[in-house]
C-alpha cells in the first residue's frame, strides 16, 4: 500500500440509456462535448497529474472504446464480457491492473471547469485517516444534475448519506476492502458501506464548475458551461 494514489481508474462500462439517441450506435464516453469526447476530457484531467497506470473499463461498443485508445499507450483498456459489473465490480476486475492501493476513480460522464478535479484530491489526501476521499459539488456549482445531492459533510471533513452535496464521480479510495465482498457484480456503495462504519470515508467541496453530462441535455449545458469565462 502506498500513501500517494498512482492509478486510475475511469468508469466507462455503461449503456448510457439516458443518453437516448445519442448512444444508439456508439458508447456514452465517446459521445461529444464540444468537440471532444467525454472519455477525453476525463483524460485530460489524468493528464494534468503524475499517474504511472491509467485503466478504462468497457463493455458496450467495447471494439469503439479501445480504437479510440488506440494511440495512448498508456491507457489500458479492460473488456468486461457478460454481465455488467457496475462500479464496484468494474474496480475490483481492474485491481490486477491498478495494482497498488489507493487510487483514482472517476466517472467519465462529466465535464469540469476550474481546478483539476485529481490534484484538488490529491491535495486534500491524509492516508493516516482517510481511506476514501470524494470529490462532492455544491448544488450552486452543479450544472444539469436534477437530484437533491448525496452526501452531507460534517465540520470535520467525513460523509454522511443525505441530501445536500452531489458526488462527482471522482475520488481517491483505498481497494483493501473490495476482497471482502464477495459479488462480481456491485456498486461502489457497498465499499463505502464499509468505510463509513470505520468513519474513514471523507469529502472535499469542489470549488468550480461541473457539469452531469448523462441526458442530451446534459451535452448543450455542458457546451454552454465551457463557453463561459471561468471567473
Amino acid at each position: 500500500m502506498r500513501d500517494r494514489p498512482d492509478a486510475i481508474m475511469l468508469f466507462a462500462a455503461g449503456f448510457g440509456t439516458r443518453m437516448r439517441h445519442l448512444t444508439a450506435d456508439r458508447p456514452k464516453p465517446l459521445v461529444k462535448v464540444a468537440g471532444h469526447t467525454l472519455l477525453d476530457h476525463a483524460l485530460a484531467q489524468t493528464d494534468g497529474v503524475a499517474l504511472t497506470r491509467k485503466v478504462v473499463n468497457s463493455h458496450y461498443f467495447p471494439d469503439q472504446i479501445k480504437a479510440h485508445l488506440a494511440n495512448r499507450p498508456d491507457v489500458t483498456v479492460i473488456h468486461e464480457g457478460g454481465e455488467i459489473l457496475e462500479t464496484g465490480g468494474g474496480l475490483k476486475n481492474a485491481l490486477p491492473v491498478l495494482e497498488n492501493s489507493p487510487v483514482f476513480t472517476m466517472n467519465t460522464d462529466a465535464v469540469w471547469q476550474g481546478e483539476n478535479p485529481l490534484q484538488a484530491l490529491l491535495d486534500a489526501w491524509e492516508p493516516n485517516k482517510m481511506d476514501a476521499l470524494l470529490l462532492c459539488v455544491p448544488k450552486e456549482n452543479a450544472i444539469a444534475h436534477m437530484g437533491t445531492g448525496d452526501f452531507t459533510i460534517t465540520d470535520d471533513g467525513r460523509l454522511n448519506y443525505g441530501p445536500g452535496d452531489i458526488y462527482s464521480g471522482a475520488q481517491i479510495v483505498q481497494t483493501d476492502r473490495l476482497h471482502e465482498i464477495s459479488e462480481t457484480s456491485f456498486s461502489l456503495k457497498q465499499l463505502w458501506a464499509k468505510l463509513l462504519d470505520s468513519k474513514r470515508m471523507y469529502g472535499l467541496r469542489y470549488t468550480g464548475k461541473w457539469c452531469d453530462v448523462g441526458s442530451p441535455e446534459g451535452v448543450e449545458l455542458a457546451e454552454t458551461m465551457l463557453r463561459t469565462p471561468d471567473v
